[in-house]
């Protein structure tokens, strides 16, 4: 095994320093500049692996968007998390205050692993309930077996956080900005053993068509899509797990109940996988891993009229993040791009050369935004901000153009 957090290994796709176009004379916003690996040769238009220097900041990859509004920032707009506002409803915050009669007994786990099945179409023994999606990467990172594990990035950084705690050398695949950070499947390393990859991915807003993710499953892999976000897309489109069972190797897809439904403070998520993959992580939970009352929140919101709801709020998501990407193409002309042309995602990637001292600026306006350079492939010249109603949208885009003059 490689030492914790040590070297990683780098696989980049096209040419080393990508630009976006912003329409004016002002320095452009690149990717491909993650500060932990050395730049391939200038024109170099191949995948290409390097290793990063010893001593990689791996202490970055444990920010998160919470730590833009913790402190002082309590009192701004949250546009750093991307947790539905207003949540947990009503309905579900009633579900939760009746669960806590039964905290004298010890959790049952069957009756909402039963839900979660049902839910997706599965037989109840492929649904592990975890506490939250980032269990479950540290049971993926602890449990399975991989030799040269491979990241996507930019993407949630948990999942390489979690490896390299557990001892792995961690390959990293950069997708650029020039391709929409759209896919590459030619540029994963074939003899990668373990991939990771997001759909819709954290932060750039993607979201890979499913059949582009089949095509990196293959006898001896393990292919992990973190689904954290894919209820907030109409139709859950492209999710793997109408394929699970169907794909060579080993396919596993990771749900997380925090963002639709504001259940951060609770931790509760879930594995979707073939049983002898369920069993393995399963070993390596402790006694009891989700509490009651989380266990609740995902029978609760496996019901019909749960995904109804969750099925109108992503509708709503869409029409927000069109007139979200309305405004900002008015500021075009003073640098402001967006990091994909059909972002599906809760969120969106903003780049501007200046976006550090944006970021700065529209917190004395009153508003948090989620630093870029924190995500593998991106640098200051990124960030992300979740998708609001109209009204907070407009109130930003004022703040903006103000910090922007």
């Amino acid at each position: 095994m490689a030492r914790r957090g040590t070297d990683s290994t780098t696989t980049r796709t096209g040419t080393d320093t990508p630009t976006a176009h912003t329409g004016t004379d002002t320095p452009t916003a690149r990717t491909g500049t993650d500060p932990t690996t050395p730049h391939t040769a200038t024109g170099d238009t191949t995948a290409r692996a390097v290793t990063a220097p010893a001593g990689a900041p791996a202490a970055e990859l444990r920010h998160h968007g919470d730590a833009e509004v913790r402190g002082d920032g309590a009192a701004l707009t949250d546009l750093a998390v991307n947790v539905r506002p207003g949540t947990p409803p009503a309905w579900l915050r009633e579900r939760l205050a009746a669960s806590l009669h039964s905290l004298a007994a010890y959790p049952d786990g069957g009756p909402a692993r039963r839900a979660v099945a049902a839910r997706h179409g599965l037989d109840e023994d492929q649904v592990l309930l975890t506490a939250g999606a980032a269990e479950a990467f540290v049971l993926l990172a602890r449990a399975l077996p991989a030799r040269r594990p491979v990241v996507v990035h930019p993407q949630f950084t948990e999942p390489e956080a979690a490896l390299r705690d557990a001892g792995h050398e961690v390959g990293r695949v950069l997708l650029r900005h020039e391709d929409g950070f759209r896919l590459d499947t030619a540029a994963v390393p074939d003899e990668a053993d373990l991939v990771v990859i997001g759909n819709p991915t954290n932060p750039t807003s993607v979201l890979h068509p499913a059949d582009r993710l089949a095509r990196l499953a293959r006898p001896g892999r393990t292919l992990v899509v973190d689904e954290a976000f894919v209820d907030a897309v109409p139709g859950e489109r492209e999710s793997l797990v109408p394929l699970l069972g169907r794909l060579p190797g080993r396919t596993v897809v990771l749900r997380s109940l925090t963002k639709t439904w504001g259940l951060a403070g609770l931790r509760i998520g879930y594995v979707l996988s073939d049983p002898g993959t369920v069993r393995t992580l399963a070993g390596h939970q402790p006694l009891w891993p989700v509490s009651a009352p989380a266990l609740t929140a995902a029978q609760a919101c496996s019901t019909p009229e749960a995904l109804a709801e969750a099925e109108a709020a992503a509708r709503r998501f869409d029409a927000d993040r069109a007139h979200l990407r309305a405004r900002l193409a008015e500021l075009a002309g003073a640098g402001v791009v967006e990091g994909t042309p059909a972002p599906r995602g809760p969120f969106l990637l903003v780049g501007h050369p200046r976006a550090a001292l944006l970021r700065a600026r529209l917190r004395e306006e009153g508003f948090a935004v989620r630093r870029g350079d924190t995500f593998p492939g991106l640098g200051e010249e990124w960030f992300r901000m979740a998708v609001r109603d109209r009204a907070t949208t407009d109130r930003f885009l004022g703040a903006l153009r103000r910090v922007l003059t």
